[in-house]
């Protein structure tokens, strides 16, 4: 059985669930936080959107994409300034539980203003299939896929530019490992915690502009992406950006696979691989403790 097509068909989800587990693996490095809501604030933000480019006003679906881009910021940097405000030396899990009470609220609401029915956007990019041929086997590419893919390399590889060769790095850095340090030089730590919040939610956001309208996004169900996105970072312990990469499009890739699988009973079991995943890694990274106490 060739896999090669199915294998490039999960890229396109790969590749999002790769940008999740890079922003997450971000915001945890730098801010101590996992954002159980970073998808969906993208996801209210793209509503707002679509209800401007289908309403009254017809806007273009270019100028709907930025307003949405600068609503999500503006909602990611509202909770980036709560939890850096009241929470600034809170441990990780309360900082964390913070983003929990914000999914919940705004899928609620989305749910209120937007309804729970399937809606799709219309994305930035045409869905146009592009054939290749490899080896005799027809392989399809989109637009869209190549965008998300390059945005995913792109986020990874001007962080680690920006994290590891500037001066705006080292106070990226000092703000999550020396805040405290970091307050007495000088360093506003609250606009670099609210400003990296913003600027996640605004990526995250453009990702979502070019999510093809094949992809299931009603507002619930794709809110909770952040479980497979979780998975994605997860594989780099949320510290590795490039294995948060690697795992979101591995993720994707092995979905696609057991999703085409002609017996449904197996094509429905592909939602287990993000659990299976996520308890491979739990296991692994907890692998020290238990051969200590096997010794």
């Amino acid at each position: 059985m060739n896999l090669l097509p199915q294998i490039f068909a999960g890229l396109t989800t790969g590749s999002f669930f790769a940008i999740i587990g890079i922003l997450l693996t971000l915001m945890a490095q730098l801010t101590r936080v996992v954002n159980f809501s970073q998808v969906a604030f993208g996801m209210f933000g793209g509503f707002v959107g679509m209800w401007l480019e289908t309403g009254k006003n017809h806007l273009p679906v270019w100028l709907g994409a930025i307003i949405a881009a600068v609503v999500t910021a503006a909602l990611s940097a509202i909770v980036g300034w709560i939890i850096a405000t009241w929470l600034p030396n809170a441990q990780m899990a309360a900082r964390s539980a913070v983003t929990v009470s914000s999914l919940l609220i705004l899928v609620a609401a989305g749910a209120v203003l937007f309804g729970a029915s399937h809606n799709n956007f219309k994305p930035l990019l045409p869905s146009v299939p592009i054939t290749l041929k490899v080896g005799g086997t027809d392989l399809i590419i989109t637009y869209n896929m190549i965008f998300l893919i390059a945005l995913s390399l792109a986020v990874v590889i001007i962080m680690q530019l920006v994290l590891k060769r500037t001066m705006f790095g080292v106070r990226l850095r000092a703000i999550s490992d020396r805040q405290n340090a970091a307050e007495l030089l000088g360093v506003n730590v609250k606009a670099l915690n609210v400003g990296i919040w913003a600027v996640s939610g605004a990526i995250i956001s453009i990702a979502i502009s070019f999510i093809p309208s094949t992809i299931s996004n009603d507002y619930i169900s794709f809110s909770l992406l952040i479980i497979p996105g979780a998975a994605a970072a997860l594989v780099g312990a949320f510290k590795n950006m490039w294995l948060a990469l690697v795992g979101g499009l591995v993720i994707g890739v092995l979905q696609n696979i057991i999703a085409s699988n002609p017996n449904p009973t197996i094509a429905g079991l592909k939602d287990w691989v993000v659990f299976v995943l996520i308890l491979v890694f739990l296991l692994w990274n907890q692998r020290k403790e238990v051969w200590d106490v096997a010794r």
